[in-house]
């Protein structure tokens, strides 16, 4: 074996001739926050879910690894799940609604602070993050797979890259 020196992809184009420009939500974009906060009124079952916020339209980089949130979900072994409602994508296609697209099944047993990183493996893959391409923006929303009680929090963040 030898020792290497490469570049990313996104290096590779910056420094090419002619150069190759990167898409904004990747190299050089402006970092966003979306601030939410809930707090549960009165008892929902399970399957009960709140409207976090709404992304821009265009093309959107979610930076789930670096986004976090508090979660005081009383019910016993809650768990969260984070997906986005069904929208409009940039060809003018449907996208169905995907609840669990982001965070499927977040153990939030504990009350605390939580990364809204999640497990799913294409997220991984992507470095904790997910990319959207909307004509008219998507809501991202937090689904409780089991019931919800009066007074549940949900107090976060989730910083996105568009420009």
């Amino acid at each position: 074996m030898a020792v290497t020196t490469q570049k990313s992809t996104e290096y590779t184009n910056a420094t090419a001739s002619p150069v190759t420009l990167n898409e904004a939500n990747v190299y050089h974009g402006r970092v966003r926050i979306a601030y939410f906060t809930h707090d549960q009124d009165g008892t929902g079952d399970a399957g009960s879910s709140v409207a976090l916020f709404a992304l821009p339209a265009g093309k959107v980089k979610v930076l789930l690894a670096a986004s976090r949130a508090y979660v005081n979900w009383t019910t016993t072994s809650a768990t969260l799940d984070l997906g986005w409602d069904a929208y409009t994508d940039i060809d003018g296609d449907a996208v169905a609604a995907d609840p669990d697209g982001l965070v499927d099944g977040l153990d939030v047993d504990t009350v605390g602070y939580q990364t809204l990183e999640g497990a799913l493996a294409g997220i991984k893959a992507t470095g904790g993050t997910y990319t959207f391409e909307t004509q008219g923006g998507v809501v991202i929303r937090a689904t409780s797979p089991t019931a919800m009680v009066d007074g549940d929090d949900l107090v976060g963040y989730i910083l996105y890259v568009v420009d």
